[in-house]
């Protein structure tokens, strides 16, 4: 349980996602152009059970989130514009950090099972002001099930908040 905990405290000092929305589980490796992050698939996952009863798989969307959620924390860790980034009080930030603006294209070659080891690597193409085009492979046993291309983009939290 405390690799576990240690793995959760690495992954939640980048995102402000939580369980059960908070996909990724372990910070492989991150550096200005890359960052691999691992998944393991559980039984205890919610959307499992519904996605297929009698053959549940990972769904298709969860990972392009899990992709999403990757290259979060590479935007965190190496493009952050706050110096004072507090994920515990998402209200403390300026900006909203990686928020998806567009996906070009996702191609699905296969499928995640519970006890299935997620591996996300994702890279950064381009940046241009606060916009960054990735391009990412989700792997499982180093066979690849899945490819995708997106952008990001970090915006004033302000821009998230209800107005009426």
């Amino acid at each position: 349980m405390k690799y576990y905990q240690h793995q959760f405290d690495e992954v939640t000092k980048y995102l402000h996602h939580r369980p059960p929305y908070l996909l990724v589980d372990v910070v492989v490796s991150v550096s200005s152009k890359e960052a691999v992050t691992q998944k393991t698939v559980t039984s205890k996952d919610g959307f499992i059970h519904g996605h297929f009863p009698g053959a549940p798989v990972f769904p298709g969307a969860m990972m392009q989130e899990l992709t999403t959620q990757s290259a979060g924390v590479l935007i965190a860790s190496q493009y952050n514009p706050m110096k004072d980034f507090n994920t515990e009080d998402p209200h403390h930030n300026e900006y909203a950090l990686g928020v998806l603006v567009k996906i070009d294209h996702a191609r699905y070659r296969g499928f995640a099972r519970p006890g299935d080891v997620l591996v996300t690597t994702v890279s950064l193409n381009d940046q241009v002001s606060d916009m960054f085009d990735f391009s990412a492979s989700v792997s499982v046993n180093g066979k690849p099930i899945m490819k995708n291309r997106f952008r990001l983009i970090n915006i004033r939290s302000s821009a998230l908040q209800k107005t009426d």
